[in-house]
């Protein structure tokens, strides 16, 4: 009998693991786009030890991960009070950092049941309207949150080192 995988907060003992999958899931996907320097500027600011440490430390942030035969399948992050641009009149929006799944362990189900879990913290939060930036040129990942109610409302910039990739800031409601 095979178990469900687990869904639970991120624990200190998972930052080494947080780091490998941030890492490892970002350059599958994007890696490609960016000079090396760039891309391991991009990496160390956002995927680092230290940077996780403090993520995890930090009270308006939440971090869940999923566990699957003893190792992170996927890991989702949000955010209390939203760092995007307002472009909404959304009064308490809460954001959506980061939704990553282990690119060998992709087609699971791991980001449906870490979006839910995302809903379910910004209910929990109060919050009116979930926020999230996504790469303009990822109709997957758009498709997705399209499920779940959200929609572009904004252009907007997104900067991996000297290089700015054209977003989409996509919200809806909770």
């Amino acid at each position: 009998m095979t178990l469900r995988p687990l869904l639970r907060f991120a624990r200190h003992d998972d930052l080494s693991a947080l780091c490998d999958l941030g890492r490892r899931a970002f350059v599958a996907k994007f890696g490609h786009l960016y000079s090396a320097a760039n891309l391991a500027r991009f990496l160390d600011e956002a995927h680092s030890l230290p940077v996780l440490a403090a993520q995890l430390a930090d009270p308006g942030m939440k971090i869940a991960v999923i566990e699957e035969d003893g190792r992170l399948a996927a890991y989702c992050k949000v955010v209390r009070e939203s760092t995007l641009p307002p472009h909404t009149a959304a009064r308490a929006p809460m954001e959506l950092k980061q939704l990553y799944a282990d690119p060998d362990l992709l087609g699971r189900g791991h980001g449906a049941r870490l979006m839910d879990w995302a809903m379910a913290q910004a209910r929990g939060w109060g919050a009116d309207e979930i926020q999230l930036s996504v790469y303009a040129h990822n109709p997957d990942a758009q498709r997705f949150y399209r499920r779940y109610g959200l929609r572009n409302v904004a252009d907007i910039a997104f900067w991996v080192g000297d290089h700015c990739d054209p977003e989409f800031m996509f919200a809806g409601p909770v």
